[in-house]
């Protein structure tokens, strides 16, 4: 589906450009415009097609399911929707807006945000092939309680209240829908949805797109002029303090989950910890600056710098445990 943004990425770069894709400066503009196109993309299909979805159903009982009678299936849920949706974690951020917008908490909506970025079927194949089944299935245990206790957490801290305050408000509303009003929004017309649902993706769209190019063009900026061998002449041969450090390199990087298991491979051959490396590989996928940049216009800094210091005690843990175990599986 994606292969529409590689290819014309590819044709702007090389026929229109006239640059090599092995070239850095290449790399990095061909990494910006495949990756800002299809966010673009995402963008506005995901909040038009959650907007029109919101106006065509009785949301109320599905999020009165997930955030009242079955809360703790409210988190496995969200944590699953995002292990099953091939989303980066910038990409995965149009879902989180309607999502609030629909009034659905916000710890089974980070569920869902952390989770995505983490595991995807394409990266569960290639880890298969790469580490056996033992680790991908360990992989895929760990992303997705790192997900679920994740949401946990800042439900039990009421973390909505660190929302931006457009976000805040979508989520009251979504929360103060009452039934009779949603009789009357299932009752709505065909043209009357897709007026709603295109008033809200013009809306939304109109706020974030800005901050997609700054964050995109950051993490291409870094993927394309980092130096090939510089990670792993860095990050140690496996002392306690070469996890945290590569959790903390990790961060101004940014890839997707499919996109860093070559890099794992790598790293991996190189002689590297595989609990490092997968601290390391976790953070460029899921605590990188530009989705938090991205974050930043939905949440207030409060609420970034819980959740960005959630991220890496749960990935060093994470690494710290992957060392330990490796000889015995």
């Amino acid at each position: 589906m994606f292969q529409v943004f590689t290819d014309l990425a590819s044709w702007l770069v090389v026929d229109i450009f006239g640059l090599s894709k092995a070239t850095k400066l290449g790399d990095a503009l061909h990494f910006f415009i495949e990756d800002t196109t299809k966010i673009f993309f995402l963008l506005l299909v995901m909040i038009y097609a959650i907007a029109l979805l919101r106006a065509s159903m009785n949301i109320e009982r599905v999020r009165d399911y997930l955030a009242d009678k079955h809360k703790g299936v409210g988190y496995l849920l969200g944590s699953s929707f995002g292990a099953i949706t091939p989303f980066c974690s910038c990409s995965s951020i149009p879902v989180f807006l309607g999502f609030t917008s629909a009034g659905i908490p916000v710890g089974i909506t980070m569920s869902f945000l952390i989770t995505s970025p983490l595991i995807n079927e394409v990266a569960v194949l290639l880890l298969l092939s790469l580490l056996g089944w033992k680790f991908t299935v360990l992989y895929v245990v760990v992303g997705m309680s790192v997900g679920i206790l994740g949401g946990v957490f800042l439900d039990a801290i009421k973390a909505e209240r660190w929302l931006q305050s457009f976000a805040a408000k979508a989520l009251a509303q979504g929360k103060n829908t009452s039934s009779e009003k949603a009789k009357r929004t299932a009752a709505l017309s065909l043209k009357e949805r897709h007026a709603f649902a295109k008033q809200e993706m013009l809306e939304i769209f109109s706020r974030v797109w800005k901050w997609v190019i700054i964050g995109v063009g950051l993490g291409s900026a870094l993927h394309g002029f980092v130096p090939d061998g510089w990670i792993q002449a860095h990050l140690g041969d496996g002392q306690w303090w070469s996890v945290p450090a590569a959790v903390l390199l990790g961060i101004p990087l940014y890839s997707n989950a499919t996109g860093v298991i070559p890099v794992m491979e790598g790293l991996i051959k190189q002689g590297l910890p595989i609990g490092t490396t997968l601290a390391f590989c976790m953070s460029t996928v899921a605590a990188s600056f530009p989705e938090f940049i991205l974050l930043k216009q939905v949440m207030q800094w409060r609420l970034l710098a819980v959740i960005f210091v959630l991220l890496l005690i749960a990935f060093t843990l994470i690494g710290w445990i992957f060392n330990f175990l490796t000889p015995f599986i």
